[in-house]
């Protein structure tokens, strides 16, 4: 068992996760210890409190409390990636370069482990190592059931370069989704704040988001400020609209939760819009009813980024899923049948 360690973060090292620079150096140190040292407040930065999530900056104190030695832990055998899930996620690879990848991730494959969540992108990626010595890092997430473009980068340093550029907002994501109804004016932007809904209920209250109206945002604790561009580019009748949206900020379930407090729920969003309703007409519900599907309709449609290292704009586009693409078919709509960028000019 080691000692109480204070050690310096140094240059390079700035910028990644706590619990993911605590791993390089100590690499037998299972993650769920690491998350319990947290909680108990065992691991401090510079004297504070962290999460696991904590972002480490060059030049902070880290106090690691004594951990076990290399030789007293019985690290539990990794899981190895099948055959059929390795070609899998090859199969869902749309754009490669020396620096990123960028995948078409289906729906129904978590973005990282959690809960009763064992198979995910970040535990697959060593399948998309290729000619790197480490496997592919995530720098954003998409939604269990959303599909379409997510990057990873091949290397540390593009990860932070990637991380950072999210972060400040110098990428740009073009979503589409399914609606019930027909949003007006057609091109629009949606202001509602966010904050964590409360309770654990069997709904999953506890992972849902509750819209605030803007001038309540300041007084409601907890509450953050979010924006959402959307375009309605086709509709049937008043039951249903193909909509492109454009997330400014990135809040959790944002889009999901933005549409459903206009009255336009993303269909097979039963999180936000009542998986068991039929949308009648009236702007409310989240099934349309018929041979259209269940799932959730909401796509990662496109990402636009300046690339870290040729400095040329790289646009990663993929196509639908099935379930989605199936449902345009039923509706008379064709991918390209939209721009490329619904909100050029704006």
């Amino acid at each position: 068992m080691s000692r109480v360690q204070t050690i310096t973060v140094g240059p390079g090292d700035g910028d990644q996760r706590l619990d993911r620079w605590l791993k390089r150096l100590f690499p037998h140190v299972a993650q769920g210890r690491i998350e319990k040292m947290c909680r108990k407040g065992e691991l401090r930065v510079d004297g504070g409190r962290v999460k696991a999530s904590t972002r480490l900056a060059v030049g902070q104190q880290v106090r690691i409390p004594p951990l076990p030695d290399p030789g007293q832990v019985v690290a539990a055998p990794k899981p190895k990636v099948s055959d059929a899930d390795a070609q899998m996620i090859r199969d869902c690879v749309i754009y490669q370069d020396d620096h990123i990848i960028a995948l078409n991730k289906p729906p129904g494959l978590p973005t990282q482990g959690g809960s009763k969540q064992t198979r995910h992108v970040d535990g697959l990626a060593e399948a998309l190592q290729f000619d790197k010595e480490d496997k592919p890092r995530l720098v954003h997430r998409l939604d269990k059931d959303t599909s379409g473009v997510l990057l990873l980068a091949r290397t540390r340093e593009m990860a932070r370069d990637l991380t950072t550029a999210i972060r400040h907002k110098e990428t740009r994501k073009i979503y589409w989704a399914l609606v019930a109804g027909v949003p007006t004016p057609y091109l629009g932007e949606i202001r509602y704040g966010l904050v964590k809904a409360g309770g654990h209920g069997k709904g999953g209250e506890g992972e849902k988001m509750r819209a605030i109206h803007p001038r309540e945002i300041d007084s409601t604790p907890g509450a953050k400020r979010a924006h959402t561009l959307y375009a309605t580019l086709y509709r049937v009748a008043s039951r249903a609209s193909w909509v492109a949206m454009e997330p400014i900020t990135g809040r959790t379930h944002q889009l999901r939760a933005h549409m459903a407090e206009i009255g336009h729920p993303i269909i097979g969003d039963g999180k936000y819009g009542g998986s068991g309703q039929e949308n009648l007409g009236d702007g409310w519900g989240a099934q349309l009813g018929g041979i259209i599907s269940k799932k959730l309709h909401l796509h990662a449609r496109s990402m636009t980024f300046l690339h870290p290292v040729t400095r040329k704009p790289v646009t990663v586009t993929a196509p639908l899923p099935e379930h989605m693409a199936n449902s345009w078919q039923t509706l008379g709509w064709e991918e390209d049948f939209a721009n490329d960028d619904p909100f050029e000019g704006l």
